[in-house]
């Protein structure tokens, strides 16, 4: 069974060694030293040490080479010798006129080599058939049985094989088996012959038609049959068409029964056609020159379509399996192409070389000049090849590799049988197998037996590097074989006559070389015999190297001149043996001739093709041969007196070079011989380092080989060296005393080893006699030393003299270590008592610790048991203490001061400084100054400041004491919070950018308009002031409620001024609804920082400045602040709300006077002074001072008279009639009067959504009516007229006045309303801040329907995902307040979000309608004529917008 891809079996691995880096930088040592272990495998793979990575130096644009083509079923002898008996049989039959068609059987091709092979091992045709032994045949091909596959095999044997056959043992062809493929329907069973380049026959290029006799030659005689020698019958006569003879077809034996059509040839040809011995193997060239990078594209492609994955990816097993199945395969025909043999002098080598071409770096340099450079190794010192002078192509030259996969190098051995040496550079593994030298004629007698028609044909095929056999059938036939995968980096190294070869894995760069070594000359000298019995050519003179070398022995390695002497021995006794035949031969004549001169083709023996250089033969008359020695009867046929022999050397000159190489041999010997006597003091005399260095030197000098015995003397050296240096080290170190180095002293029993260490060295040294003085000195010093540990207790002072002189000595004494024990015991018990004495300074709890430490390493002793004792229980007691301080300190649970104080007054008796109860000592002392203090500040003139108290609380809340005042100061702390927090949101707006105490302080600063501006928009941007900088107060003054008053009427007053200053200055400034409005430095400047220009600009009421309407809260106009004294008054245009603050003026929510009252009440109750509490009293005593100067002005004649007409003026707008509705607005009753209600009294909702104008009749639902009532309104506005009452100049101004101071105040009153209306009615309508406010107001409706729808979808989306508002545990988590607060809140809520979703879109609403003072639940008070009750629903607007004053014209009426 041949070996198929299944059962392929690998090798065993080689041996794999990895030097380090002192091992490889000798790479002929480290071989020789590897060689007993590698050489037993043949081959061996080493790893460079990791950093050895020499760079690729190959000029790879520049590199072109043309590869070798190999067919994979070629390579392999067994499947190579199929092929040619393929190729025999199909000559065979096309010589026949037919093509041969090899059977299929099982589905495989018939191996009709194989077959006809077993059939003549079984016996032959005839004994297989008449014992019927085909079905043994079918097994032995390894068909399954019982399926009678025999009687096919025969069958095809018969058709195909037998007839050639029959021809090769020289019986005529069986005719009935002649054409076995002309049957077509036979022909379905066989598969065409398609060999492609092989040497076939080409098929006959006459045609196949019926052939008859040629008998129309003009030659009639030589028609005659060769079988009967007669020419009768000439119809019968067969004309053979390769030599012309006839035959009858009944002469043949068995006859013809009819003339064959076609090219027909006679046995005679067809014997001599089919015994031609085949061409010789060879490898082709490719027609193609590649590049580097040409080759690999070309190489990785191949192998990935060929395994159909990435080249990277094909395990190495796969590779190897697939390529052994092809090799041994007869029916695939894998073409590959190896760049092989490619000279690396022509294409320049891998490794860098050091040449005059370029210039290297120093990196390049260091391996140009490493002994592992290919280039290098074959001409190192140690190497034999260095002393040919010629550059031998692949031996002293590398060669370098290309390969791809499947390439492959055959079974062969090195020239000469030589080392070789291959480094992969780069690219994929390259697979090895190798035999050991010792199987190596075992390869050779398998390869012959299993193919013996390859050797037959050519004797030297293993030479020829083109034959494969499969590792296993070499190994099943008992040739040891292992394998080894070279990966890149690495070296594979073949030993002599060791068999390798192998194959690509991929795409790769590879360079190899030859070398030998000393060890090698023997294998040398053996491969020339064996060369010379094969008649191969040599590569170089064997003869020639030794006598080279021998001719120079100085400049031999010492083994290499060992090695050398020995060959040239042999070599010298050869050449008298066989010169002596010479002259025995009677040949005397003799001419000296320099071989070396003459090229190798000109000194060749003729016989056995040797280089001959020590002599040869030659004849006078056949000048054009020699030969050697051996061969001296083959010359020529001449007298032995016309021969004459040609000589290198004399017999006298040999025995000189042989002495030469022995003294160089020997001189080694002769220098052991001393050494040894030296080093064993063979003589008795010691010899002194002067002659022991002498002999070293001369062994450097010498270039003696590494010796043991070198070594021996080389450790000698170096031991005696070192004890010289020690020596001397021990004597300086004794004069330099106690400053000399402590790290270098050696025992006493060191020093008595040191001493015979000296003395029994083989080397006389003066030191020895200091070493000994001080060995004695140190002896006393010991006997000193026991007396005086004997006599204990001695003096500390004695003991501690004793141990000075010890260290001088330079040398550890035994009993010093007792002394210093000793001292080091006495000096601990000193500290024990020093620490512990009631006089000392406490020590710490680490100063106890660490002589406990200390003691436990000191001499033990029953006094120092005792002190030990004593400092374990003064450190437990300590340690509880420091623990129990560090409980109290660290303890939720705050223990009282008179706690804390048992404590330390418990651990004051303990004479350790405890840190923890220190640090307990000082809270203490900390929390008794904190009651002080609270005690004088609750006992002062008085009440506390807040700031004071939480000073107080956070200091308490930081001590580790308990504390029962704390919990009075957190009580009155956070109930001042809680009413600073009340007051905040009674005042402060939502998101308002100043504090409490800003807005109840006086703005003193309000005559600045930039400063007020920029101070607004520092509050905007974060930027806080301190409150105390308002009225100009100290965080002491602030403690005064003195100061306090004394600093707010100075800040009313400058508010007052500024103000006024302020108006003056914006009155000035034009107007933006002027067309002629300029930009310039007194050009007023929104809250937005852009000047405000065109419509929708509105100027305050009270500062005169002006500002976006869009940018500020902006008044409601159909929301009155009045309670209405019927269901729906009339409302005139001078009771809209038009009045507008802007935000710098009015900076807070100004609440009520009765709220404010309700916030004082509680003050007064607090038991803490708050600088926003004084502020609140003080702005109180001035909202009520001022309602006081108010309703005296109302109350005046002048002004009663006025409020009497206005009430009058209304009553007459509520008795009559309604007008008729108009015709465009049909939803509204054309009687419905303008109403009058309360926006505050009204739900928000309803407002938010106008839907808070109604008619008597009916709500109308929705936003209809709404936003009906402000078209009229807008439609209206032409109409209006005024003033409808006349303020005289002296009533006037103490209202305006009065008007003025009542803006200042951040409180709500209703005599401000008032005034504010007397004044309105006594001046025209302001149409243009009316159109305004309706603008801006439309824009809020229309923002506000949009947030409701947005709102309404986002409710929607809330019930699909599963209606969470109605989650009982998500209600349960929700606070009291938000759950109270009802969909109202939630609604507000959903807003609030919805604003940040939509991030503002559409015109930005106001700010809420209780941000303006005109929709506060404010109104004439009952006592100036104005009645207060519910509001009912919002009116419809109706065309009567105004009353006309009693003194105009009735025409002038609306």
């Amino acid at each position: 069974m041949e070996p198929g891809s299944d059962d392929f079996l690998p090798p065993p691995e080689c041996p794999v060694f990895e030097p380090s880096w002192a091992e490889f930088r000798d790479p002929l040592g480290y071989i020789a030293k590897i060689r007993p272990i590698a050489e037993k495998s043949g081959i061996c793979k080493i790893r460079p040490p990791a950093d050895w990575q020499p760079p690729f130096a190959v000029e790879v644009d520049n590199f072109r080479f043309t590869p070798r083509i190999q067919r994979l079923n070629e390579l392999e002898a067994q499947t190579r010798v199929k092929l040619n008996y393929l190729d025999q049989i199909a000559k065979f039959w096309e010589i026949q006129g037919s093509s041969l068609k090899i059977p299929n059987v099982e589905r495989r091709i018939l191996d009709l080599y194989s077959l006809s092979k077993i059939v003549v091992e079984e016996g032959g045709y005839e004994a297989i058939c008449k014992d019927r032994r085909w079905a043994r045949v079918a097994q032995r091909l390894n068909y399954p049985p019982g399926k009678n596959i025999g009687s096919l095999l025969r069958s095809h044997y018969e058709r195909i094989v037998y007839p050639y056959e029959m021809y090769q043992s020289g019986a005529n062809l069986v005719q009935c088996n002649t054409r076995p493929f002309d049957n077509e329907e036979k022909d379905k069973e066989y598969k065409p012959h398609s060999i492609p380049l092989r040497q076939s026959v080409q098929p006959s290029k006459f045609n196949s038609y019926g052939r008859r006799a040629k008998r129309l030659q003009p030659d009639i005689e030589s028609y005659v049959c060769r079988m009967c020698s007669r020419g009768d019958e000439d119809d019968k006569l067969l004309l053979c068409d390769g030599c012309d003879d006839n035959y009858h077809i009944f002469c043949l034996l068995p006859p013809l029964p009819e003339i064959p059509k076609g090219v027909w040839r006679c046995p005679k040809c067809v014997m001599a056609e089919c015994k031609r011995p085949p061409e010789a193997f060879g490898f082709e060239q490719a027609t193609r020159e590649y590049t580097l990078q040409s080759f690999g594209e070309m190489a990785d492609s191949f192998k990935a379509d060929y395994f159909n994955m990435p080249v990277h990816m094909v395990p190495t097993e796969l590779v190897e399996k697939e390529f052994w199945r092809l090799v041994n395969s007869i029916e695939e025909d894998v073409t590959v192409e190896y760049g092989a043999d490619i000279h690396s002098k022509e294409f320049g080598s891998g490794f860098p070389v050091s040449d005059s071409k370029r210039h290297l770096t120093p990196e390049e340099e260091e391996y140009a000049t490493s002994g592992w450079n290919l280039n290098v190794m074959p001409v190192l010192e140690q190497s034999v090849l260095c002393h040919i002078n010629a550059d031998i192509s692949g031996m002293k030259v590398p060669w370098l590799y290309v390969g791809m996969v499947f390439s492959a190098f055959c079974w062969h051995i090195e020239d000469h049988w030589s080392y070789s040496i291959n480094y992969l550079h780069w690219g994929e593994p390259k697979t090895w197998y190798g035999v050991p030298s010792l199987a190596a004629e075992h390869l050779e007698e398998v390869m012959k037996k299993l193919t013996p028609e390859l050797f037959d044909s050519q004797p030297d095929l293993l030479h020829q590097l083109v034959t494969l056999m499969n590792p296993n059938t070499l190994m099943s036939h008992g040739v040891p074989v292992v394998r080894t995968n070279q990966c890149a980096g690495e070296f594979v190294i073949t030993f002599p006559r060791a068999y390798h070869s192998g194959f690509n894995q991929g795409y790769n760069f590879a360079e190899a070389v030859n070398f030998c070594t000393a060890d090698w000359l023997p294998a040398g000298r053996q491969c020339i015999e064996h060369y010379r019995r094969l008649r191969r050519y040599c590569v170089f003179s064997h003869e020639e190297l030794i006598c080279k070398m021998a001719a120079c022995p100085e400049k031999l390695d010492l083994n290499l001149a060992a090695a050398v002497h020995k060959e040239m021995f042999i070599m010298v006794q050869e050449e008298r043996r066989l010169r002596k035949a010479l002259l025995e031969k009677g040949i005397t004549e003799a001419e000296r001739e320099a071989f070396e001169l003459l090229p190798d083709d000109e000194r060749q023996c003729i016989k056995c093709k040797t280089t001959c250089f020590l002599s040869a033969l030659a004849c006078y008359d056949c000048p054009d041969g020699l030969v050697c020695l051996s061969h001296i009867n083959d010359l020529c046929k001449c007298s032995s007196s016309r021969q004459y022999l040609r000589y290198r050397y004399t017999l006298d000159e040999l025995p000189a070079m042989l002495h030469k190489l022995k003294v160089r041999a020997e001189s080694f010997d002769t220098w052991a011989n001393k050494v040894r006597v030296a080093l064993e003091v063979e003589d008795g005399r010691k010899r002194s380092l002067e002659e022991l260095r002498a002999l070293e030197s001369e062994a450097r000098e010498r270039r003696f080989p590494n010796s043991e015995l070198l070594q021996r003397l080389k450790n000698c050296l170096s031991e005696a060296e070192a004890c010289v240096s020690r020596a001397l080290g021990l004597v300086s170190g004794q004069e330099a005393g106690p400053h000399r180095m402590t790290g270098l002293q050696m025992t006493l029993a060191e020093l008595r080893a040191f001493l015979d260490q000296m003395n029994n060295l083989p080397c006389a040294m003066h030191q020895i006699g200091d070493v000994k003085g001080i060995l004695e000195q140190v002896e006393a010093y010991q006997a000193e030393a026991c007396e005086a540990l004997a006599s204990l207790p001695s003096s500390p002072g004695l003991l501690q003299s004793l141990l000075e002189r010890g260290r001088q000595l330079g040398v550890e004494v035994p009993e010093a270590q007792q002394l210093q024990r000793q001292v080091e015991q006495a000096q601990w018990l000193d500290e024990v008592k020093r620490t512990l004495a009631p006089s000392a300074r406490r020590g710490t709890l680490a100063v106890m610790r660490g002589l406990l430490v200390a003691g436990a390493s000191v001499a033990p002793s029953p006094a120092v048991d005792k002190a030990q004792a004593e400092l374990q229980e003064l450190l437990t007691i300590a340690e509880r203490w420091e623990e129990k301080a560090h409980l109290c300190l660290e303890a939720r649970q705050k223990h009282p001061p008179a706690t804390l104080e048992a404590i330390i007054h418990e651990a004051e008796n303990i004479p350790v400084h405890l840190p923890n109860i220190q640090a307990l000592k000082e809270a203490l002392a900390k929390a008794r100054a904190w009651i002080a203090d609270v005690d004088e500040i609750q006992n002062g003139d008085h009440y506390p400041c807040l700031d004071d108290l939480e000073g107080l609380v956070a200091v308490g809340r930081d001590l580790p004491v308990g504390l029962e005042e704390l919990r009075q100061l957190e009580l009155q702390v956070l109930t001042a919070h809680s009413w600073r927090e009340k007051a905040s949101k009674t005042f402060l707006k939502k998101n308002s950018c100043y504090t409490l105490l800003e807005v109840l302080c006086p703005c003193a600063d309000a005559g600045s308009d930039s400063t007020k501006r920029s101070r607004w928009m520092e509050k905007e941007l974060g930027l806080y002031k301190s409150d105390t900088e308002l009225l100009g107060l100290s965080a002491q003054d602030l403690r005064d409620p003195g100061s306090v008053i004394v600093a707010f009427k100075e800040g009313e007053q400058k508010e007052k001024e500024g103000i006024l200053q302020l108006r003056r200055t914006n009155s000035t400034k034009p107007s933006p609804l002027a067309s002629s409005t300029t930009a310039s430095s007194a050009t007023s400047i929104c809250v937005c920082g852009q000047v405000p220009a065109g419509v929708g600009a509105l100027q305050c009421d009270l500062c005169q400045d002006w500002f976006h309407g869009r940018c500020v809260s902006v008044p409601r106009l159909l929301s009155s602040p009045r309670p209405s004294p019927t269901p729906s008054p009339l409302l005139a245009w001078w009771e809209w709300d038009t009045k507008f603050l802007c935000p710098l003026c009015m900076r807070s929510r100004r609440p009520r006077l009765e709220t404010i009252l309700a916030l004082l009440v509680a003050l007064q109750r607090l038991p803490v002074r708050l600088p926003e509490g004084e502020a609140l009293q003080c702005l109180t005593e001035r909202a009520i001072s001022w309602q006081g100067r108010a309703r005296q002005a109302l109350a005046s004649e002048d002004v009663t008279a006025l409020l009497g007409r206005l009430a009058e003026l209304r009553q007459r707008l509520q008795a009559e009639p309604r007008p008729e509705e108009p015709p465009t607005y049909p939803s509204a009753p054309a009687s419905d009067p303008l109403r009058e209600g309360s926006g505050k009294d009204m739900p928000k909702g309803l407002l938010e959504n106008g839907d808070s104008m109604t008619s008597p009749e009916k709500v109308a639902p929705g936003e209809g009516s709404g936003k009906r009532d402000l078209e009229l309104l807008s439609s209206l506005l032409p109409r209006l007229t005024g003033p409808v009452l006349e303020l005289p100049e002296a009533t006037r101004a103490p209202l305006e006045e009065l008007m003025l101071e009542g803006d200042l105040l951040e409180v709500t009153l209703d005599e401000n309303q008032s005034i504010w209306q007397l004044l309105q009615a006594g001046q025209p309508p302001d149409v243009e801040r009316i159109r305004t406010l309706l603008e801006l107001e439309k824009a809020e409706r229309h923002g506000s329907r949009a947030r409701g729808r947005a709102l309404e979808r986002r409710r929607r989306r809330k019930a699909d995902r599963g209606g969470e508002g109605d989650d009982p545990a998500r209600e349960e988590l929700e606070p009291k307040r938000v759950r109270s607060s009802g969909p109202e809140a939630e609604e507000a809520q959903e807003e609030e979000e919805l604003e940040e979703e939509t991030g503002g879109e559409g015109p930005p609403p106001p700010l809420p309608t209780t941000d303006s003072p005109s929709t506060q639940e404010n109104g004439l008070e009952p006592a100036l004529g104005a009645s207060s009750g519910s509001s009912g629903p919002f009116p419809t607007l109706t065309p009567r917008l105004h009353v006309p004053c009693p003194q105009q014209p009735p025409q002038q009426q609306l």
